[in-house]
């Protein structure tokens, strides 16, 4: 038996014998479960089976048993024949699949009051009493199961037969599903139900044909106080990612095609935003621009123009972002703009095509895949912005705010915060969806006989 499989079987087996099986209220690390070691909230999964009553878990040492089994009488990979072997590697990919499947199912199916669902009390057999959240004890099995699949993957030839390029997929992709895609689709699951927390359809189309979100005027083209709220997001995004892809290239263009002799402390104050707070641009621009604000004192003071709250809604929410995000175009952008051919564009010249038609015809073209890869960030970057749009947004409202308020507000209505977020990864989407059809039946490639310097 090699010695990755040695430390599967050990991390199965220390989790279900020597680890507490159960989420702990103190700290792991401080061993206070050692003096309570069989205890209710302490004890290890094999405890639990024998003394507090919980039968559900007894397939899990099952699993082991049979896992041992199949390490125990390995097929020799040099002697047998490959349908042998890889009759044994499904073998071993069943026991560590459903050994891992199990535990994260388990979890789910029975929480502290018992079964979870209606469907379960009505047709599974009455158990006593329930569970919490899994500790280290159900960590460590389900590492351990996740080797033992990879290594039942790795030996039906896949991978080239690595165990460790196998192990460390599964592992990843394992914790994209649990930290990523489960809570997303635990947060949009919460739209379907209704005040008795029953599936509903009509609950869905309820929240997503509120007024407030699609209401539609022509004051919303200036960030009147009518525009619902979905509308604010999506107009501001759109501002956002054109002007902050209008002046990353502007800015790319002065740092790679100019004489311009601050070029160093360009690049510094273009970085500058993407590192400070993302609370400090909007406060900043208050304290410039705010009605007490010093532009606005010194307007008045000189000229007599009345203080105003201009920055407070559209104005001031774009003004802020087209700051915190242009950096990260200049930063897309340059490097596109660096691996434009000169000899192309020295090509073009030399017909006697204007500086303007070089650009338009040779550079812009070339440069359209990272122009649309800029425009794509912005657009993301400003309908998942938050700071900026609660600090300037006054009545303007957009969709990162109103989720934020519908968590943390004098209601808490998890339903609309989870139609909300459906809606921002609806556009997320069709952006995404947009770039790749403007730029995926060209190609950008440029061919040349020589290789630039």
């Amino acid at each position: 038996m090699t010695g990755y499989r040695i430390i599967a079987l050990l991390l199965v087996a220390a989790g279900l014998t020597l680890m507490p099986w159960y989420a702990l209220q103190d700290s792991f690390f401080a061993f206070k479960w050692l003096a309570k070691f069989a205890g209710k909230d302490q004890a290890p999964a094999l405890l639990q089976i024998a003394n507090h009553s919980k039968t559900w878990l007894i397939l899990l040492p099952v699993l082991l048993l049979a896992a041992t089994g199949l390490y125990a009488r390995p097929v020799n990979a040099a002697k047998a024949a490959e349908g042998a072997l890889r009759s044994w590697g499904k073998m071993v990919v069943f026991v560590g699949a459903v050994g891992g499947l199990y535990v994260l199912a388990q979890g789910f199916a029975i929480g502290p009051q018992g079964y979870s669902f209606e469907s379960l009390k009505a047709t599974m057999p009455a158990i006593s009493g329930g569970q919490f959240g899994m500790g280290a004890g159900a960590m460590l099995v389900t590492f351990g199961f996740i080797m033992i699949c990879a290594d039942g993957i790795a030996s039906m030839g896949y991978f080239r037969g690595d165990r460790f390029v196998s192990a460390s997929l599964l592992l990843v992709g394992a914790l994209v599903l649990m930290f990523v895609f489960f809570p997303v689709a635990r947060i949009l699951f919460e739209g379907f139900l209704d005040k008795d927390r029953s599936l509903s359809v009509i609950a869905l189309w309820d929240r997503l044909a509120q007024p407030k979100l699609w209401n539609l005027t022509w004051s919303c083209f200036w960030g009147g106080t009518g525009c619902g709220v979905a509308w604010n997001t999506l107009w501001l995004a759109l501002l956002c990612a054109t002007g902050t892809t209008f002046l990353g290239l502007m800015l790319a263009l002065i740092v790679t095609r100019s004489n311009f002799r601050g070029k160093k402390v360009l690049r510094l104050l273009t970085v500058l935003p993407i590192i400070t707070p993302p609370f400090v641009v909007g406060l900043a621009l208050i304290m410039l621009f705010g009605r007490a604000g010093v532009v606005n004192e010194f307007l008045e003071y000189a000229f007599g123009i009345p203080q105003t709250r201009w920055i407070y809604g559209l104005p001031g929410v774009l003004l802020a972002q087209l700051f915190s995000f242009t950096p990260v175009a200049f930063l897309v952008l340059i490097g596109v703009v660096e691996g434009v051919s000169p000899t192309l564009e020295e090509a073009s010249q030399s017909l006697h095509a204007s500086r303007w038609q070089t650009f338009r015809y040779v550079s812009l073209p070339l440069m359209a895949p990272g122009l649309a890869n800029a425009f794509l960030v912005g657009f993301i970057e400003s309908i998942a912005d938050f700071g900026n749009p609660v600090v300037l947004g006054g009545n303007f409202g957009v969709m990162a705010t109103e989720i934020y308020f519908a968590i943390v507000g004098a209601q808490l209505d998890q339903g609309k915060a989870a139609v909300y977020s459906l809606i921002l990864l609806v556009f997320a989407l069709f952006a995404f969806w947009l770039q790749r059809k403007a730029t995926a039946r060209k190609s950008f490639v440029t061919v040349s006989g020589k290789g630039d310097t």
